[in-house]
């Protein structure tokens, strides 16, 4: 019997189990191909990239905040915290190309699975006795970024069939694309556009050949290859070569140049620059009264270009920690400002804080905190007063005690430095910031005529109703934010037209489409007269140097329209100012609210807004001679006034100035407050035709001002007649002594309407002023008890006559007041 070949024995075994170790060898690829039908595509990678989508998800894109000037303010991490940006596969080929190289040299061939490469792995992995070398492919490793499945068996059988499953629906080149978007470059950027920018400062479309090869090394091990470690620069650059020596189609020389290249990064941005405004910015709150998206979740924005001016911003950061420096032993720990540009409402500077880390409350943005601005609410008290009763910078206002009905029952303000000036004009009243005359002028206008135009100024932190505020509003008795109170001095410096404030000039989407905000949209606030003559009065510094003394902080070498304010219990200082181009506004305080010791405008924010102020004009003025405010044509006009009494000049008047006033508003007659009258030698009232008689200038004021006038020594007319020749019926002098004995209504005046508090806790009333021998006040002709000249009566709501009445029965002229 013969013995069959062994060889051939070995033949016929082999073709038996042939069909058998075939099936054997296909049977996980056929199950893998069956469980791919089971598993589904996730939507993420099924939607189009960002930007691209009608109904967009959550995206996996980060945005950088540069300045005007397209500076690095900040790199804002996506919604998983991480840097990662998109890039098309068409602006990354040559990173796309070292990719495959790095990671899937047969991509292009495979559906998925690399079986030569899963061979070969198992082989080493069996020699070596450990796992040496891992065989997923690109399909898979982008299987497992976007399930995150775990790395056990059944993880990875399920990335397996996922990656069948992309292979089987989309493209080569969707799945390229996808993972050059979703790899992990480690320090929580994703991505080679986000790590391109990272590591090199240049979009992926730029990257040299070697450059590109350094980026596709860093998903093996991000942190063992990590750059900026000498160790894993040195490993890098070895990853490096070898991915440069196994890119296919790449030229010996292009090789040899790329492996010569020398490993340049890019420095290591730090933090961020201007925290408090890019926050806003991103947000959409830099405008509060009109807040927009979060330009963050906006579907494909890569970039937002801010309007903030980089010179202006650090020159503003660096004085506010000068200012605070200076007076921190006053317990002054923060500050915050504010720069905006007139014509755009651009911003070019933003504070919140002196330093977001190192200053106490640092990370408050002080720009948009809501705090009593005091007496910088004042020139838009005495703008509407222009345009509602006719007032100008010549109109004449009591500076003396006077009472307001209040929630208390009572209200009754006192100027800063505690005394009363008597009768002063609007420009005095507002350069030397009186309270007296401002809480009296609003009682006129009426605290609901104030809310309606701060609100239309865009003060929409002024949320309460008029009783709430009453008349303390006009001394700055509200919440507001320093931008709104920058935006309403901007108003008055563009003569009324409101402009909201910007901070984004456009944003950039992925695919380099850029977006602008509408055009500025400009609407009238303020009559143009009345924001020029209020503008006029915050720009002479000789009408307030009563308060402030000559060459103050506020005096600057160009026109400049200032006001200070000060809240109550000094916790707040704030200065605004404006030339024709720029509004700064600043405040200094504590972000806790703690009071300040001894600050004042002139101390406290006075010198910051100094500082900004010169540093905008320098950076951003025009060239020249500094531009002044404009008068519009045809609206406004100078006049000769009596400089006391602000009447036309009369021909007594000792001094006389020019002054501003609407020009279409009714002519006033000539001053009657200085006389010339005759008086003996011993200073009584007499006939001018008799011998000896003298002629002398008195002032002759009103009822309301007499007793200042008494008190301060003013040449007040005598009020007895010369023995020997008294003054003649109906004469100058007979008619003045009748008019200082006759019953007068000092407070209120004729027009006043006054407000019902329904929250208050007494019955809202006022205190009538009245004057003459024994005389009393009445109310729609009923007397009411008066004393020293005083009476104390109940609002009701409607309309009233009050009048005085003295002991001979004479009466006094009636005085109409609205109650409502």
């Amino acid at each position: 019997m013969r013995v069959a070949n062994p060889v051939r024995r070995a033949a016929r075994s082999l073709r038996r189990a042939a069909p058998w170790l075939f099936a054997a060898f296909m049977a996980p690829w056929t199950l893998l191909v069956v469980a791919s039908a089971f598993v589904s595509v996730p939507e993420e990678l099924r939607a189009p990239p960002p930007g691209l989508a009608e109904a967009p998800g959550p995206r996996r894109t980060s945005v950088r905040v540069t300045d005007r000037n397209g500076g690095v303010l900040a790199d804002l991490r996506d919604e998983s915290g991480e840097d990662a940006r998109w890039v098309r596969l068409e602006d990354a080929k040559t990173v796309a190309a070292a990719m495959v190289a790095a990671e899937d040299r047969r991509f292009f061939w495979h559906r998925g699975i690399d079986p030569l490469r899963v061979t070969r792995a198992t082989a080493d992995s069996v020699l070596a006795g450990r796992v040496v070398s891992g065989a997923s492919t690109i399909s898979q490793q982008l299987a497992r970024l976007s399930t995150g499945a775990p790395r056990s068996a059944a993880g990875k059988v399920r990335v397996m069939a996922l990656a069948v499953r992309l292979e089987l629906s989309l493209s080569k080149e969707v799945i390229l694309e996808q993972y050059l978007n979703r790899a992990p470059f480690g320090a929580r950027v994703r991505g080679v556009e986000a790590a391109s920018r990272r590591f090199f400062d240049k979009p992926a479309s730029e990257l040299s050949l070697a450059e590109a090869a350094t980026l596709a090394a860093l998903p093996q091990s991000p942190a063992r290859l990590d750059p900026r470690r000498e160790a894993g620069r040195a490993r890098l650059l070895k990853r490096r070569d070898e991915i440069l020596g196994r890119m296919d189609g790449a030229e010996a020389e292009a090789i040899a140049r790329a492996r010569a290249e020398p490993l340049v990064l890019a420095p290591r941005f730090e933090g961020v620059s201007a925290p408090h405004f890019v926050r806003a910015a991103k947000e959409g709150r830099v405008n509060p009264c009109e807040r927009e998206d979060d330009l963050r979740a906006r579907d494909g924005v890569v970039a937002i270009e801010t309007t903030l001016d980089p010179v202006l911003q650090e020159a503003a950061v660096e004085a506010a920690r000068r200012v605070v420096s200076g007076i921190e032993d006053r317990h002054v720990t923060s500050a915050a400002a504010v720069v905006l540009d007139n014509a755009t409402g651009d911003v070019l500077a933003w504070v919140g804080s002196p330093g977001q880390d190192d200053t106490p409350g640092g990370h408050n943005d002080g720009v948009l905190a809501r705090r009593q601005p005091g007496s910088t609410l004042k020139p838009f008290v005495y703008g509407l007063a222009v345009e509602r009763l006719g007032f100008s910078p010549a109109t004449l206002l009591p500076d003396v005690e006077l009472s307001f009905p209040a929630r208390q029952g009572e209200y009754r303000p006192r100027n800063y430095d505690g005394t009363f000036h008597g009768p002063v004009l609007l420009r005095e009243a507002l350069g030397n910031s009186y309270n007296i005359p401002a809480v009296w002028t609003l009682q006129r206008l009426g605290a609901p005529a104030l809310v309606r135009r701060l609100r239309e100024l865009g003060f929409c932190s002024v949320e309460r109703g008029a009783e709430h505020y009453g008349l303390a509003l006009a001394l700055g008795d509200a919440e507001v934010t320093l931008v709104e109170l920058a935006a309403a001095y901007a108003t008055l410096a563009r003569g009324g037209e409101r402009v909201r404030p910007r901070g984004v000039r456009r944003v950039l989407t992925w695919e380099g489409r850029a977006v602008e905000p509408p055009p500025v949209d400009a609407r009238r606030v303020l009559r143009a007269d009345a924001a020029y003559q209020v503008l006029d009065v915050l720009a002479d510094a000789g009408a307030r140097v009563d308060s402030f003394g000559e060459r103050n902080v506020l005096d600057l070498p160009f026109p400049f329209a200032a006001k200070t304010g000060t809240s109550k219990g000094f916790r707040d200082n704030l200065a605004v100012g404006a030339t024709p181009e720029l509004t700064v506004a600043v405040w200094v305080g504590n972000m806790d609210g703690s009071p300040m010791r001894d600050v004042s405008g002139v101390t406290g924010a006075g010198p910051l807004l100094r500082e900004i102020a010169l540093a905008a004009v320098a950076a951003r003025a025009p060239a020249g001679e500094p531009t002044t405010f404009a008068a519009p044509p045809g609206l406004v006009e100078t006049a000769e006034v009596c400089a006391g009494s602000g009447r036309p000049a009369g021909p007594h008047c000792v001094h006389t100035r020019q002054e501003l006033r609407t020009s279409s508003a009714p002519r006033e007659g000539a001053c009657d407050v200085h006389v010339e009258i005759a008086v003996d030698a011993a200073g009584a009232l007499a006939r001018r035709e008799c011998p000896g008689v003298q002629l002398r200038v008195v002032e002759r004021w009103p009822a309301s001002f007499e007793a200042w006038a008494s008190s301060a020594g003013r040449p007040v007319p005598p009020t007895t007649f010369s023995s020997t020749c008294p003054p003649a019926e109906g004469s100058l002098e007979r008619r003045l002594a009748e008019a200082t004995s006759a019953p007068f209504v000092t407070f209120p005046s004729d027009g006043d309407r006054f407000h019902l508090d329904p929250g208050a806790a007494a019955p809202s009333a006022i205190e009538i002023v009245v004057r003459g021998r024994g005389a009393v006040a009445t109310v729609d002709g009923e007397p009411l008890p008066t004393r020293g000249g005083r009476a104390r009566w109940s609002l009701v709501r409607g309309r009233h006559l009050i009048g005085a009445r003295d002991d001979r029965g004479h009466t006094s002229p009636p005085v109409a007041v609205d109650v409502e």
